[in-house]
């Protein structure tokens, strides 16, 4: 254990966490999703797990350490439910609730279709699979900056 840090956060998360760059994404899914095949096409090459708790608790736990990227109007991504675009399910309101209070205000979480989010994916810097088992809790988060000291 370490002060200050959320025990969900294991040390090959946190070590990947760390080794994330300005703009590199992140993957945050279900037990449903294809997380090791998807996690062996990204660059971190493997997949990393916050087992036995939902994904709002794990991105609540990731936020605490991990600024969203304020450069790009897609810094936070939900997986739209197919057929049906515009509707947000429970456990993707948890998120926007965690992302929200992460950020000490209102984010927007951006929707994007099934295989597009699987495609844009593949692209992130690494994925961490969760515990989740309710359908379409699936996210894409990009990495923000840490400014300098008084700015």
């Amino acid at each position: 254990m370490l002060k200050g840090i959320n025990p969900l956060l294991n040390a090959d998360v946190l070590y990947a966490l760390r080794a994330m760059g300005h703009g590199d994404r992140l993957v945050v899914c279900d037990t449903n999703f294809p997380a090791d095949s998807i996690a062996r096409q990204t660059a971190f090459g493997e997949l990393l797990r916050i087992d036995n708790v939902s994904t709002a608790k794990a991105i609540e736990a990731i936020l605490s350490v991990l600024p969203l990227d304020t450069f790009v109007d897609d810094a936070a991504i939900r997986m739209e439910i197919v057929g049906q675009l515009q509707e947000v399910p429970p456990v993707q309101r948890e998120v926007q609730a965690a992302i929200d209070r992460a950020e000490g205000r209102s984010w927007p979480l951006v929707g994007v279709e099934r295989h597009a989010f699987y495609e844009k994916a593949k692209t992130a810097y690494c994925v961490i699979a969760t515990g989740e088992r309710r359908f379409y809790g699936c996210f894409l988060f990009s990495k923000g900056v840490i400014a300098p000291d008084g700015e």
